[in-house]
């Protein structure tokens, strides 16, 4: 299971929101390419970056602070790192233009609920580097960076793109999101459970724990774990989450935190 440290930029720093509450945001660095330097110097081989000014304003706004992210990951030389970008990319011009300055995956929100085919077309143009970020609030997707939810269920949206061809699923439940709360297990399983790409899951990780939790669904393709707030804090370590999921260490994980369904 890849673990993808968050980036999510706002102002052209490194944040992150509470819920998603624009106005419960705290700053974590300054310079968005020294922290994806840190990371990648943790053993990163991932890293998800979130345009969160973009997402508000339905175009790219940092575009500035990810191309400084991509020179850092073009001067790693020693292993390969992929980016993989949302926020905002409602149109394709602003899909390409992200793809151009060197990002591995485009990351497609409000989109998918609003205009589907545009997801199509996208995916057929750019294959393997469409990815799908499904934002839910009680089992119903969020869209505009989650200043607005529509009636439109998680489960049926991941659906349908899964059906265009997308890459993967990012799943995130907001009201996990930045709490360290731990991740919805049931949501989760529900989701990965119904479509046959892989899923990546996002919101809620405090512990090495709640990674092995979720390495536990990795059988019904739960392949990736977006962590934010828990490295920022220090809750989780990076090196040693990656050496623990790298070990499978989910075997050592007590029944009463989650794990269940374990193959």
């Amino acid at each position: 299971m890849d673990i993808f440290p968050a980036i999510d930029l706002l102002d052209g720093k490194c944040v992150r929101l509470y819920q998603g509450d624009y106005d419960k945001s705290q700053v974590f660095n300054d310079n968005p390419a020294d922290m994806a330097r840190d990371w990648i110097e943790q053993g990163a081989t991932k890293l998800h970056l979130v345009d969160l000014d973009g997402a508000k304003a339905g175009h790219p706004v940092n575009l500035s602070a990810i191309a400084s992210i991509v020179e850092v990951v073009k001067n790693t030389t020693d292993r390969q790192i992929q980016i993989q970008v949302g926020g905002g990319l409602r149109d394709g011009a602003s899909v390409s233009e992200l793809l151009k300055l060197g990002v591995d995956r485009a990351i497609l929100g409000t989109v998918a609920v609003e205009q589907p085919q545009l997801v199509a077309d996208l995916c057929q143009r750019y294959p393997r580097q469409i990815v799908v970020g499904i934002d839910a609030r009680d089992g119903k997707v969020a869209t505009k960076g989650w200043l607005e939810t529509s009636e439109v269920s998680a489960t049926e949206l991941a659906s349908r793109m899964a059906a265009m061809g997308v890459a993967a699923i990012i799943y995130t439940d907001i009201h996990r999101d930045g709490t360290l709360a731990g991740p919805n297990l049931e949501a989760l399983r529900e989701l990965a459970g119904g479509v046959e790409i892989p899923v990546i899951a996002s919101g809620g990780v405090s512990s090495v724990r709640d990674l092995l939790n979720l390495l536990s669904l990795s059988t019904l393709g739960v392949t990736g774990v977006i962590v934010g707030r828990a490295l920022y804090t220090g809750e989780v370590s990076l090196t040693e989450a990656i050496r623990a999921v790298g070990e499978g260490r989910w075997q050592d994980v007590p029944p009463d935190l989650g794990a269940t369904n374990f193959a």
